[in-house]
């Protein structure tokens, strides 16, 4: 860009029409076709990387899209150090400034509402999720009224994604549209519904002329949508009751409660244009008659757990006024230990309190701490992303706290040095003196965070892994019972734990000095809960339910994971099928009852693997070998193969939700890759579960393990820098010793 003037080749660039925080859109002309377009651009001339990914995804999601209701573009060319997007120029406008223009009648208003559940519905078909819908990413012509949905940058090609706890400043999507579950604080996945949602707050503020929650405060905002409830609109006389009813539901908290398909609500929507054009009124009607979703969904509802969940709810009450509590949940893997504690996240908003989460991991017992570090690790990205002037009174706080031994926790927590800046080195110590040393400082580093205007919550998993270092300081963190503000919550597996284990030792130590410690017993669910379970999946009445839930639970004995995974199995196996005349699942009992199906989880998940491409399982395998999470260039290394290529390998492992990404770096990866851009770029992912590793890491042949293992850490040597090779290959080497029990 010359001054004002962007140049790029191939198109004459006119007039900017618009200036946004992130992008600069411009009209211009196609040079070869004469055709008008409009170019949108980076602002930042050297972006940074996520900026670059959402940046491309809007034209990889959208390039081979046909709707009259979605913006087709027509390249991505590069520019500078980012990319331009190209699109036709066909006189549309944002919809909010031309709805401000017009009369706001209700017969445009239902008008532009049928169309975006048209754009929802094709983009249901398409198995894309918008994420940001709302008035400035809508066109409309002014001519002909129609509307286009536009900026799919944060959109998805996965049926389900999971939102992790960060700052509510940097959440994907708008906060003031953003649904209750993208925030990452309900404990629910997002899928095609949370478009629903933020339509539903766009169609309120149409209709409203505000919107419905109107704080700028951003963890509050956040609070609003998760658990306030938005000013009715049928109050108002202009407004028809069954429209407020309408837009009331797809603002439903629980995905399950909105709309489940976009043709029952266009369907809905039509209805009251028909009245409203035919009367001039709109009469009371059942909302949802033709609202069937042929899309199988299990509920993500914690069933039967509710005594659990009020007791951990009523630890972080007792915690927000001034106490410190350790609360352990226990149980067999897959019973539901993560979900139950993951029910902690709305009561924190409202304290505005914060979460932060490690797992310890069973091939890394050696490293000392890794869970506490993985967790404030992710604290202080939440801290870099607040403003300038809170960043400065975090930076006070903690150098007031930890004095000149600030390098200490740095070295173990490398994101604290952008906090606190450098710091000077401290004198060597060993053995117990450093240990002292280092528990000590930690102490002091939690304190900063454990206050009444932010209570802490640490959610420490699998201790049944954890090594001696974490033990012990879980001993300091919870023998001041002065400090207040902290509720340490730690999972585990009590079938791999015995009296004498490390992790049971050190309770048995911590109750003798009076610690105030609980602990939630998780047993497997009744069969009445997975009945209850069974019949919303299938959308049918529970006495139907029964009989499949009776083979289901034959097979999964109440273990929630499996439960959902054998349903999930059933499904693809094409013995749960939807009947699109009747609207409603089916399910062949005969067929089920025949089918060879297995009560082992590990072995029932194996074979799911087996369904997916020769390529996936075999990139799947060498996954499961490196660990519960892995990274796109580790696992290129091992497969001997590009990162494009191995991204290609495990995308339906990512369709099936079977590994999941752990940032956006993996949309990178989607379509046509330039090559120099991929050099240093890597993505992060993990396994749903330790089942799903345990399944991967199975088909291994019991006489390849040990070669597959040597192989792979001989890659390793030949390509990993010397600072990298002893933790990777003590990571993948553990297996050996450790075993995938």
């Amino acid at each position: 860009m010359t001054g004002n003037t962007l140049v790029i080749p191939g198109y004459q660039i006119a007039a900017q029409i618009y200036e946004g925080s992130r992008t600069l859109v411009y009209k211009g002309v196609q040079e070869t076709e004469g055709q008008p377009v409009i170019v949108k651009i980076l602002r930042n001339p050297h972006p940074h990387f996520r900026e670059l990914v959402q940046f491309r995804n809007q034209y990889i999601i959208t390039r081979h899209l046909d709707s009259p209701h979605i913006v087709r573009p027509l390249a991505l060319e590069r520019y500078g150090n980012g990319y331009a997007l190209i699109m036709p120029d066909e006189g549309a406008i944002a919809l909010g400034g031309y709805w401000q223009q017009s009369d706001r009648n209700l017969s445009l208003f239902l008008n532009v509402a049928i169309q975006l559940a048209e754009a929802l519905h094709y983009l249901g078909q398409q198995r894309i999720i918008h994420k940001d819908t709302k008035p400035a990413n809508i066109l409309i012509c002014p001519e002909t009224q129609q509307v286009q949905l536009i900026d799919f940058s944060i959109s998805s090609l996965l049926p389900k994604e999971t939102q992790q706890i960060q700052n509510p400043n940097i959440l994907e999507g708008t906060l003031a549209y953003i649904s209750p579950e993208q925030t990452g604080r309900m404990n629910r996945g997002i899928d095609y519904r949370t478009d629903f949602y933020s339509l539903g707050v766009t169609l309120y503020e149409l209709l409203a002329g505000n919107l419905p929650f109107e704080t700028r405060e951003a963890m509050e905002l956040v609070h609003c949508h998760i658990a306030q409830s938005p000013p009715a609109l049928g109050k108002r006389e202009d407004i028809p009751n069954v429209l407020s009813n309408i837009v009331l539901k797809l603002m439903a908290k629980n995905a399950e409660d909105r709309y489940q398909s976009a043709f029952g609500l266009k369907h809905d929507l039509e209805k009251c244009l028909s009245q409203w054009e035919e009367t001039g009124t709109i009469d009371p009607f059942e909302l949802g008659e033709r609202d069937i979703c042929d899309r199988f969904v299990i509920p993500e509802k914690l069933y039967g757990r509710e005594t659990e969940v009020k007791t951990l709810l009523e630890a972080f009450d007792l915690v927000a006024t001034g106490t410190s509590e350790m609360m352990l949940v226990a149980g067999f893997s897959g019973i539901g230990k993560t979900a139950v504690v993951n029910e902690v996240h709305k009561p924190i908003v409202k304290q505005r309190g914060y979460f932060v989460k490690g797992k310890f991991d069973q091939f890394n017992r050696n490293i000392p701490f890794s869970a506490f570090v993985q967790a404030f690790r992710r604290l202080m990205g939440q801290i870099l992303s607040e403003s300038d002037v809170e960043l400065e009174r975090w930076k006070t706080k903690i150098l007031e706290a930890v004095g000149e031994n600030g390098q200490v926790l740095i070295d173990v927590i490398p994101e604290l040095k952008t906090v606190i800046g450098k710091q000077s080195p401290v004198p060597e110590l060993s053995g117990n003196a450093a240990q002292n040393r280092f528990n000590l400082l930690f102490e002091k580093f939690i304190a900063v965070f454990t206050t009444k205007e932010h209570p802490l919550v640490m959610f420490l998993d699998d201790l049944q892994w954890a090594d001696s270092a974490s033990l012990n300081l879980m001993k300091v963190l919870m023998r001041d019972s002065d400090r207040g503000y902290l509720l340490l919550l730690g999972a585990y597996r009590d079938n791999e734990v015995f009296p004498a284990h490390p992790l049971m030792l050190t309770l048995a130590e911590l109750e003798k000095q009076k610690a105030a410690i609980s602990t939630i017993m998780l047993a497997p669910l009744p069969i009445h809960d997975i009945n209850q379970l069974v019949a919303e999946t299938l959308t049918c009445h529970i006495e139907q339910a029964q009989p499949l839930t009776d083979l289901v639970y034959q097979k999964t004995k109440g273990n929630p994971f499996f439960t959902t995974q054998f349903l999930k199995g059933l499904h693809e196996d094409e013995l749960i099928v939807f009947n699109p005349d009747l609207g409603y699942w089916e399910c062949d009992l005969v067929k089920v009852r025949d089918a060879a199906l297995t009560d082992d989880v590990v072995e029932f998940m194996a074979r799911r693997l087996q369904k997916l491409p020769a390529v996936t399982q075999e990139v799947l395998k060498l996954a499961a070998c490196i660990g519960n999470q892995f990274d796109l260039e580790t696992l290129a290394i091992v497969r001997e193969s590009s990162s494009e290529e191995v991204a290609s390998e495990l995308w339906s492992a990512l369709q099936e939700g079977l590994i999941l990404p752990i940032s956006e770096a993996y949309k990178f990866f989607q379509g046509e890759i330039d090559s120099h851009s991929t050099k240093t770029i890597t993505a992060n992912y993990r396994f749903l579960h330790d089942r799903v590793q345990q399944a991967a890491y199975s088909l291994i042949p019991e006489d390849r393990k040990l070669l597959t293992h040597l192989n792979i850490g001989q890659l390793l040597l030949k390509k990993t820098s010397n600072s990298q090779i002893e933790e990777k290959i003590f990571e993948i080497v553990s297996h050996l010793n450790l075993g995938l029990a």
